[in-house]
């Protein structure tokens, strides 16, 4: 059974959960049920992989939607584990942090010019976030450039799970929770922000995903690739991004310490992706000739 990369970083991040959470199996409350979902993402992986093959629906399931589905999957099962097992968060650091380099609060800054419209506006353009991969990986399947695809998948995909593992290590609330004493204006827009916010908190929850923004890592790595696979998309893509990044700190979700987190998320993302990637191929092309 041959494993892509990006089949192979979602199997093995799972499994490292897996390891984690049996590790601390008594810390961890739900660490039974944690343990049955983190094996049962390896064991379809494994069989969608077997079985993708045999029609398109299977195949597009294998691309697409098991990896969004274990995105997710993964994502929310953090709140368990990062709190039970680093009860410490780093919210006093980060905070410390962002004053040392401005000599102030960026979120108190911004009350300054916070007026509802440029809320709405920031609030569409952080949910964008959703979307962004999800609109990638469309384009490059319509224009049948399944090479580039599989590649792209694999980088998202890492960084999406680089960015888990930072919060593992790095627990932070985020200024919403934490700085919540010191601001004086109530982040409120025209239309969309209130419903957009409800509909983030009842789905993210409150996961210690402050450090380091995955907003931001994942919208520059999809930048990234659409620059180098999907270049007119990279053009439509390129203004909510910018403002992406501006309403991480602007709607209180991170310190900018976080953003430079994502920044350097996004490095290293394709830093280590170039590597891992090279050295499969390199397998592959040996295997074939073996055979």
């Amino acid at each position: 059974m041959k494993l892509r990369p990006a089949d192979s970083v979602t199997a093995l991040f799972s499994f490292l959960l897996l390891v984690l959470t049996a590790f601390f199996y008594n810390k961890i409350p739900s660490a039974p049920y944690l343990i049955l979902i983190y094996a049962s993402l390896i064991f379809f992986q494994l069989i969608l992989i077997h079985l993708s093959r045999l029609n398109s629906f299977l195949n597009l399931t294998k691309d697409i939607i098991f990896p969004v589905i274990s995105v997710l999957i993964i994502f929310d099962s953090l709140g368990p584990v990062v709190h039970n097992i680093n009860p410490q968060d780093l919210d006093y650091l980060l905070i410390r942090l962002d004053y040392l380099i401005f000599g102030t609060y960026p979120t108190v800054e911004f009350e300054k010019i916070m007026n509802p419209l440029i809320t709405d506006i920031l609030q569409v353009a952080y949910s964008t976030y959703y979307f962004l991969p999800i609109a990638l990986g469309i384009a490059l399947k319509i224009k049948k450039q399944n090479e580039d695809f599989e590649k792209s998948l694999f980088f998202i995909l890492l960084c999406f799970y680089l960015s888990y593992a930072g919060y593992i290590l790095f627990p932070a609330l985020g200024p919403r929770y934490a700085m919540d004493h010191l601001h004086e204006t109530t982040l409120g827009g025209f239309l969309v922000s209130k419903p957009i916010q409800d509909i983030l908190n009842m789905l993210e929850g409150v996961k210690r995903d402050a450090f380091p923004s995955g907003h931001t890592g994942i919208a520059l790595t999809v930048l990234f690739l659409a620059y180098r696979y999907a270049r007119g998309l990279f053009w439509a893509m390129l203004t909510p991004v910018m403002l992406l990044i501006v309403a991480t700190v602007y709607c209180r979700y991170h310190y900018v310490v976080d953003v430079i987190g994502g920044v350097l998320l996004t490095v290293v993302t394709i830093a280590v992706g170039e590597v891992y990637y090279k050295l499969h191929s390199r397998h592959d092309r040996l295997t074939i000739q073996q055979d």
